[in-house]
């Protein structure tokens, strides 16, 4: 999944449910009962109003991870509730198609609810099923990839393979970007609240690496006693914006990246001497200056305050020198599952010529080169072109080759040319592959075709286009890469028939 993910990470087309398991429904602010004739009349959904107080029996997990039952034959969506469960919601957005629900209380409660470990789960949203116990936040989203395949290819006989999930689905990430702001007297880090600008500090975050929260706790101490000026956004002035820290799992480096507003930091001899006593596994501290109104991250100049421009990380045998702004993959452990399985899927001999298209650093290509004729990646992001250059150099391998571009345009011309690679793998982004790249891939006719996606819905779409002009689907590989969230990686294999 060759994105960046600003929180610990659309609702479609809901399958209907008869009008015959219709859930009770009771009047804003109040308890009463209504008539069965009234329930019985089809314009009760319609007359719904924000406030409106509704009973509803949750029948599965959405892809957002909330609760999804119905209400008169529209789909109704609770986060924080879970499927068998029978809850009172309160209404908070009534549309044609469906309804938005705020949980309010139990009549029922799931035997799977578990009491989520952090103290500030529901306000931060950064996670969206620390209530549910881990196995069913698998089945959870094994159902997710099943239902849609279900609503668009109408595959009768899925190839779905089990999930693949963690051992232990805690302190798994390996790379923090938190938002610095300052509350009575207080500096804090973390992430704004669902829907809005309010920062929820973010101390000793269980989906961490434990390491990055002791140096984010500590650097927030140094930071009030230096008194770094903090950046305030509505009123776009101090300094401060972001704090991002890496760790390298396999190594145990250390990286942290402050980004300001400017690049004047009258703080920032005394802060890297105060990491350095402290923190030994740090080895590179920098600083990225952004001065944009925007809620990207980073900005384009990066300038090294002191050590090591990169820190190294290994894939398996592979090496991987990272920069600040280098994308890696978040969950190292379960990133060499979904690789393998890429590779099991490619089916390569030594004979092939592969295409690695949205390659971003090229993580998958090398990891693919060792085993092809020839693998060529192609990425829009100069950057991260270039990361994977420095990478296959790293690694001494010499099959790879690596071109800036954008892929919906790169194909086209060059299969319009007569190129025909043997394998094509894509990872695109959420929105998935564009028209004019799936022409272009049929065109092509690989005899392999790995896809790699983040949005089961996006990635069922396409593979229904894929089905009707000459592929058939081999199988499915759900792997869990965020544990504690609704988000579910997948990769499928397509071959020619």
């Amino acid at each position: 999944m060759n994105k960046q993910h600003n929180r610990f990470e659309k609702r479609k087309n809901h399958k209907q449910r008869p009008a015959s398991k219709r859930p009770a429904f009771a009047p804003r602010d109040s308890n009463s009962q209504v008539s069965q004739s009234k329930l019985s009349s089809p314009r009760i959904a319609e007359q719904l109003q924000t406030g409106d107080r509704i009973t509803v029996e949750v029948k599965k997990i959405g892809i957002n991870g909330e609760g999804v039952g119905y209400y008169e034959r529209k789909a109704v969506f609770i986060p924080g509730a879970l499927p068998g469960e029978l809850v009172q919601a309160q209404v908070e957005k009534a549309l044609p198609n469906y309804i938005q629900a705020k949980l309010l209380s139990h009549k029922r409660t799931s035997a799977e609810r578990v009491t989520p470990p952090c103290p500030v789960y529901e306000a931060c949203g950064g996670c969206s099923m620390q209530h549910t116990r881990y196995e069913e936040q698998l089945r959870a989203k094994e159902n997710v990839v099943r239902d849609a395949f279900s609503r668009y290819t109408k595959l009768t006989d899925l190839p779905l393979r089990p999930i693949i999930g963690m051992n232990d689905p805690w302190a798994y990430r390996n790379k923090a970007q938190m938002q610095v702001g300052f509350h009575q007297g207080a500096v804090q880090t973390g992430l704004y609240a669902p829907g809005s600008h309010q920062l929820v500090d973010l101390s000793g975050c269980p989906v961490q690496h434990p390491d990055i929260n002791a140096l984010i706790q500590r650097v927030k101490e140094w930071l009030k006693a230096y008194q770094v000026s903090i950046y305030q956004e509505r009123k776009r002035k101090g300094l401060l914006r972001n704090l991002v820290v890496r760790i390298a799992y396999t190594t145990g480096e250390m990286q942290l990246t402050f980004v300001t507003s400017e690049a004047h930091f009258p703080q920032a001899k005394s802060l890297v001497a105060a990491i350095r006593r402290e923190f030994p596994k740090v080895v590179g501290i920098a600083q990225n200056i952004n001065p944009k109104k925007t809620s990207i991250i980073f900005g384009d100049q990066t300038t090294l305050l002191w050590g090591k421009e990169t820190l190294q990380e290994k894939l398996g045998d592979l090496k991987y020198e990272l920069s600040p702004r280098a994308f890696f993959q978040l969950n190292p452990a379960q990133t060499l599952h979904l690789y393998r399985a890429a590779e099991e899927a490619a089916q390569l001999t030594g004979t092939e010529e592969v295409l690695d298209l949205y390659c971003g650093t090229g993580t998958i290509s090398l990891w693919l080169a060792r085993s092809a004729k020839k693998v060529t990646g192609i990425e829009l992001v100069k950057e991260a072109i270039e990361d994977a250059k420095a990478n296959a150099r790293l690694n001494h391998i010499d099959n790879a080759v690596f071109i800036t571009g954008k892929a919906e345009e790169w194909l086209p011309s060059q299969v319009a040319k007569g190129y025909k690679p043997d394998v094509i793998v894509v990872d695109p982004p959420r929105t998935g592959c564009d028209d004019a790249l799936l022409k272009a891939i049929i065109q092509a006719k690989p005899k392999r075709m790995v896809y790699v996606s983040c949005n089961p819905s996006t990635l069922a779409k396409d593979c229904a286009v894929l089905l009707k002009n000459g592929f058939q689907l081999e199988w499915l590989q759900p792997v869990d890469m965020f544990p504690q969230t609704a988000h579910v990686e997948c990769l499928i294999l397509m071959v020619r028939k």
